[in-house]
């Protein structure tokens, strides 16, 4: 049975941004960069969805440029090891979703920038 989207439901999950430790999670995420692009994965917008539970188990759902990236198999466990470091972080899950796909409208305004989009 294909996984079917409800109607009304995001494409991509929303974060757990009131949980004492996300700031700290995102500059984690923030330190990773890929190597072809000079701009970090957060504000690529790589980083889709950063779910931190009661327990503060981190599960970060992210995607890459395109499916063929050279980093694949590499960069989810650059991500755990970052997030891994945060002070407080009990466990690390790093999952790499296809969907919805990657586009350059989700860099943040200072990737944009730094890459000369704007």
């Amino acid at each position: 049975m294909p996984d079917t989207q409800l109607e009304g439901t995001p494409l991509i999950a929303p974060s757990t941004t009131d949980h004492p430790l996300y700031d700290q999670v995102v500059e984690a995420c923030r330190s990773v960069y890929d190597p072809e692009i000079p701009v970090n994965i957060y504000d690529l917008g790589l980083v889709y969805t950063i779910h931190i539970d009661a327990e503060s188990a981190v599960n970060v759902k992210m995607s890459l440029t395109a499916p063929g990236c050279p980093v694949a198999g590499e960069m989810p466990g650059w991500v755990a090891d970052a997030v891994g470091a945060v002070p407080g972080v009990k466990q690390v899950d790093v999952d790499l979703v296809w969907e919805p796909q990657w586009g350059m409208e989700m860099m943040s305004d200072e990737a944009r920038l730094e890459l000369g989009f704007m």
